[in-house]
């Protein structure tokens, strides 16, 4: 008989943030984040979704401070003109969303268009992060780097360092790194042994994360999935233990779950450099999904893992980045929150934050809420 020991996980509604020993002024709070020397003003990267992240949006977002990832294998480089093909998906029925999305992405990659993709958000003199999955990283990053990508991002719903298939060969990313000359980021895992071996690879970045997203539905479908700070956690102190060890620092991107302001700091507290966020970016004025968003699982011919979700058109790019808010309930102003809660536990700086205390505080959103709740 197996004796099972479970081990006890924490999402964002499950901790809270300790005011720090001593404070400081918001505007003393440096946020900027790396990723070898590509320097960014914001700590945010917009989810490679075809709803959050098209060429223009992208461009819009990475002018702001952040970084927009375009995914390589979605509409924008199957389809030419992909307006048409957004708006079958947005307007389609519910029960038909789904299956009118896999005949839509049921069409090969154009390698063309992923070239015509990259140069278009280049020649507005950004920085340009592509994403692709394992087993087309081979095929498609070097035609996006030959036409002037500057990050790459391997991504799938769960990556580790060592895949085993009898029918294709595995990716072997210490081979990759050495084949091309950008920043690598690389995901999602959720544990620490994961994201070391990674980090023994040489990649540049690692997006923490499995199934927290609105649009995702991995959980509901598989099972897996361990909360975004424990996942977090247990991702920045493989970091911490491989740059004490190495002196080589490898960024952490909690990826998903991000609802507001509160989520935004607790994933820095809990040690991630930057985030990953999608569905805040689709409710945006900008984005293209119009008021909707999906996964880039929603898709798969075999057994779908996300789902179309409507999430309606709510702010401006600007409101939700940098307010002012005009809402109460956390929803705006993501860095006008961080730079306060910088400020509460005295964080100079992103690395700052990692030092910030947590507790389990599983009630912390409801104590003495009772006429909020009521309302």
């Amino acid at each position: 008989m197996r004796l099972l020991l479970l081990e006890h996980a924490y999402g964002y509604d499950d901790v809270a943030i300790v005011p720090g020993e001593f404070t400081i002024n918001p505007e003393l709070a440096e946020t900027k984040f790396k990723i070898q020397e590509l320097e960014f003003d914001l700590p945010v990267l917009a989810s490679a979704m075809d709803a959050v992240v098209s060429p223009s949006f992208a461009v819009q977002f990475n002018k702001k401070g952040g970084l927009g990832v375009l995914n390589l294998e979605g509409i924008y480089t199957k389809y030419s003109d992909y307006e048409d093909v957004l708006q079958s998906i947005i307007s389609s029925e519910p029960e038909k969303a789904t299956s009118i999305m896999q005949s839509v992405y049921n069409k090969e990659i154009s390698e063309e268009l992923v070239a015509e993709r990259v140069q278009e958000i280049k020649s507005n003199n950004v920085i340009c992060a592509v994403s692709v999955t394992p087993q087309n990283t081979k095929r498609l990053s070097p035609i996006a780097i030959d036409a002037g990508a500057d990050i790459i991002v391997v991504q799938s719903t769960v990556t580790t360092p060592r895949h085993f298939s009898r029918s294709i060969t595995g990716l072997n990313m210490s081979e990759l790194k050495k084949q091309i000359k950008v920043p690598l980021i690389v995901g999602n895992c959720v544990s620490y042994n994961v994201a070391l071996e990674f980090m023994n690879t040489g990649v540049d970045g690692i997006l923490v994360g499995v199934g927290p997203g609105a649009a995702c539905t991995t959980r509901e479908v598989t099972g897996l999935g361990v909360p975004q700070v424990t996942a977090t956690l247990n991702c920045s102190k493989a970091r911490d233990d491989y740059f004490e060890e190495t002196g080589r620092y490898v960024s952490i991107i909690t990826d998903g779950g991000i609802r507001t302001g509160g989520d935004f700091c607790k994933s820095f507290a809990a040690g991630a450099d930057a985030v990953m966020i999608g569905t805040p970016l689709a409710q945006t004025e900008e984005a293209p999904g119009s008021g909707f968003n999906w996964g880039m699982a929603t898709a798969d011919q075999s057994l779908p893992r996300g789902t179309r979700v409507s999430v309606g058109t709510r702010w401006s790019l600007d409101t939700l980045l940098n307010g002012p808010s005009t809402t109460s309930d956390g929803t705006q102003n993501f860095m006008g929150a961080l730079k306060n809660c910088m400020g509460f536990v005295g964080a100079y700086s992103i690395r700052d934050m990692h030092k910030a205390e947590m507790i389990v505080a599983p009630s912390i959103k409801t104590e003495g809420k009772f006429f909020q709740l009521g309302q």
